[in-house]
């Protein structure tokens, strides 16, 4: 199979997941570490190492496939495939690094699960940008590209911040959780979610790709029902929490 042809199959493929993932996903609760953990999912990893195996197969697999592709080198495609490494770097190296894990533990299934989604997802972005679409340097000009990368630049910016407020809650050496304020956490449960999807249509905007809009497909379908599940926990654990603030989407849902 050449890769055009790999290409077009795994965006189908992708998307397929997230249609079947995005209901599925709110009957079941994926344990990814931490609240929401379950010893019904089998064996589990430590979640620090656990966050490192789920991320890196991303930028490895995008890095390679760009590497094959016949526009690889072009400066826009350069600049695109930075902001996906970029990003990924940060999640499966830096994140991991500054969590407070306190023995956490993420489900081996769980994890592995993501390694393979992971996988298909970078490379199919990795093949978009470096072999499927051709960004000349006419691209650096359209409205497209300016949106995107606003819109990937500010989710990038509320995912961080959110995870910084959400890992300061608590001292060093400290346990247990707290309700979380600041920040967008004043309208809703899961802003580091709402920044990740975000910055993924931002990507999609781009981009201007179908393995762009299946990866802003599987984020939703992924972090939604977690979010529902989020918020679920926090109500049935803490009797005061703030009963204005939405899921996801600020006044929305």
């Amino acid at each position: 199979m050449d890769l055009e042809a790999f290409y077009h199959w795994g965006v189908i493929g992708e998307t397929a997941i997230a249609l079947i993932a995005f209901p599925l996903l709110f009957w079941i609760t994926v344990p990814y570490g931490g609240r929401h953990t379950s010893e019904r999912w089998g064996p589990s990893i430590p979640a620090r190492a656990a966050w490192c195996l789920m991320e890196l197969p991303a930028p490895v697999s995008c890095l390679w496939a760009y590497s094959q592709g016949a526009q690889a080198g072009e400066p826009v495609s350069v600049l695109l495939v930075a902001a996906f490494l970029l990003h990924y770097a940060h999640r499966a190296v830096v994140y991991p690094l500054r969590m407070r894990s306190n023995g956490k533990r993420t489900p081996l299934l769980s994890a592995a699960i993501a390694v393979a989604v992971n996988t298909l997802n970078g490379t199919i972005n990795g093949l978009a940008v470096g072999h499927v679409h051709l960004y000349g340097p006419e691209w650096l000009a359209d409205p497209r590209f300016w949106l995107g990368a606003a819109a990937f630049v500010a989710g990038a910016a509320i995912n961080r911040q959110s995870d910084s407020i959400l890992r300061n809650l608590r001292k060093p050496g400290e346990s247990g959780y707290r309700i979380p304020t600041g920040g967008l956490y004043r309208w809703v449960s899961s802003p580091n979610y709402f920044g990740e999807l975000v910055q993924w249509a931002g990507w999609a905007i781009a981009t201007w790709s179908g393995a762009g809009l299946a990866f802003f497909a599987l984020s939703v379908a992924n972090l939604a029902p977690r979010a529902r599940s989020n918020q679920q926990w926090y109500r049935a654990r803490f009797s005061d929490y703030p009963a204005e603030r939405r899921r996801l989407l600020p006044g929305v849902w």
